[in-house]
């Protein structure tokens, strides 16, 4: 039984997800060579423990994880109601202090909301697929998301935010959910867009929208970090100007360069080639994820698996865009990569819950 369930996993996810690591750290140590190499140090420790924590989730049927998922989700919403109340950092109350460790319950949410949406999922289409598109079924699925989402925004966090969005809207797609909902939905946010720009967005997320669209109009101040991140990965052309040799990472105008803009610094030192391999690897982890959730041996490990994916995906698609200037500045860390305790472990915790429901398998049960 054992032998069966360890030759089912994905262990090209774990390989794929280490070279991310090692690329990460690489990076990182050139961008904290000025600082005693202490963020090199601890991401060494966190990729460690995330390793063996992943290990651990790999082993637990995830099945057990969803019985108890409801529990994992209520802990979460106290965690984030909590950090509500923590000292601002950066303007933003989303870290716990131990320490020297900080701990984002918004990160390890993450996994316990998606387990408790599939869990929810699955009880209400007992009676049957079509369950899911009566609206009074759909509005608690929907209120499940929204909780955690609020507490998120009033930190505020839109990056995390939005992860949590994507991530669900893939789960419904994977439940077959009827288009007329997709097409309103798209209606509402077309309509809710402007209304939130004008009247609800704080300024400093107005400004960062305003940068990304023309970040030239002021190149000292709020169009300061994207300009020299666009400048750090042009520089870099094919293979990079060379480990410690990045002008942009080593004289200090990439910031804050071992979280938000470590894919400058891997673009400026390590050129085109590493990058495209970044991308690369980024987008084996998110499709192998959604061919897990396509095998997956009950709609419940399906739906887990496809809001994996969408947290993979988002992150991919909205780091490397902010660094390139293709989409607007929300301080989400590249996975595996971007230098943070909580990330990584929340990363590894996905992994191990992806290899927890390959490695139980059976045949795909799927909506097309």
């Amino acid at each position: 039984m054992k032998k069966r369930l360890l030759k089912n996993m994905e262990w090209w996810i774990v390989v794929w997800s280490i070279a991310l690591c090692i690329i990460g750290l690489i990076a990182l140590f050139s961008a904290t060579s000025e600082t005693g190499h202490s963020e090199f140090n601890k991401q060494i420790l966190w990729i460690m423990v995330s390793l063996c924590i992943m290990i651990v989730v790999m082993i637990i049927d995830y099945n057990f994880l969803v019985q108890i998922s409801p529990i994992l989700y209520g802990i979460s919403i106290i965690a984030l109601i909590a950090v509500l109340f923590t000292e601002p950092t950066n303007g933003a109350t989303s870290w716990f202090e131990i320490g020297d460790f900080k701990l984002q319950p918004a990160e390890l949410a993450k996994v316990c909301v998606i387990i408790f949406l599939a869990f929810i999922i699955a009880k209400i289409q007992e009676r049957g697929k079509e369950e899911i598109n009566k609206p009074l079924k759909l509005l608690i699925v929907l209120s499940a998301v929204l909780l955690p989402l609020i507490l998120i925004i009033l930190q505020p966090d839109y990056g995390t935010a939005a992860a949590y969005i994507i991530s669900t809207a893939i789960i419904l797609f994977a439940t077959g959910i009827n288009k007329k909902y997709i097409i309103v939905t798209l209606l509402v946010i077309a309509i809710i867009l402007p209304i939130v720009y004008l009247w609800i967005l704080p300024p400093h997320a107005k400004t960062r929208i305003q940068v990304f669209l023309n970040p030239e109009s002021d190149p000292r101040g709020s169009g300061y970090n994207i300009l020299q991140s666009k400048l750090a990965i042009g520089a870099g052309e094919l293979i990079g100007m060379g480990i410690l040799k990045g002008n942009q990472t080593q004289l200090g105008y990439l910031y804050p360069k071992t979280t938000d803009f470590i894919f400058s610094v891997i673009g400026e030192e390590m050129g085109f080639v590493i990058s495209s391999t970044v991308i690369i690897l980024n987008v084996l982890i998110v499709t192998r994820s959604i061919y897990i959730a396509k095998t997956a041996k009950d709609d419940t490990g399906s739906y887990i698996a496809s809001g994996i994916a969408g947290i993979f995906l988002f992150h991919m698609l909205e780091n490397i865009g902010m660094t390139m200037g293709l989409l607007p500045i929300t301080g989400v860390p590249l996975l595996f990569v971007s230098y943070g305790g909580t990330s990584m472990i929340t990363s590894f915790i996905c992994v191990g819950v992806l290899l927890s429901i390959s490695s139980r398998r059976q045949k795909t049960i799927f909506v097309k």
